[in-house]
């Protein structure tokens, strides 16, 4: 499964998810994880399901952000342009139907990441998509 990974090193509160997806690398048997540049055109449009890991403001530890909550993903500016682009362009896919079910694995801005906790919700989502659900 591949894992999509957003998020800028050149300003340090946008580059948590990078961080903590250089940690795990090789360690998640069945994971993939696939940094997406900033700027870069969205690999996965058309798929039928994608996850993401990214930064997430406002959320107090690791979170899993499913798919029903996409629409409900605020668009006020953040950190970098980057992540303006990923919430409008989630939505607008998701309204045109050209991008299947989305998770988003919400990583804090500020804090301490559960990485065990990273594990455990990314071990799951692969466990379903082995099962195509």
């Amino acid at each position: 499964m591949k894992v999509y990974i957003f998020g800028n090193l050149e300003v340090p509160q946008d580059g948590r998810a990078l961080e903590v997806a250089q940690r795990l690398r090789g360690t998640l048997p069945g994971v993939r994880f696939v940094t997406v540049e900033p700027n870069e055109d969205l690999p996965f449009v058309d798929e039928e399901s994608v996850v993401i890991l990214d930064t997430v403001v406002g959320i107090e530890g690791v979170s899993l952000i499913p798919d029903s909550e996409i629409e409900h993903l605020a668009l006020p500016p953040r950190g970098t342009v980057h992540d303006f682009d990923l919430a409008f362009q989630l939505k607008y896919l998701k309204k045109i139907g050209r991008l299947g079910e989305v998770h988003i694995v919400g990583i804090p801005r500020e804090g301490d990441v559960d990485y065990p906790l990273v594990r455990s919700i990314l071990r799951k989502l692969v466990a379903q998509d082995m099962q195509g659900s």
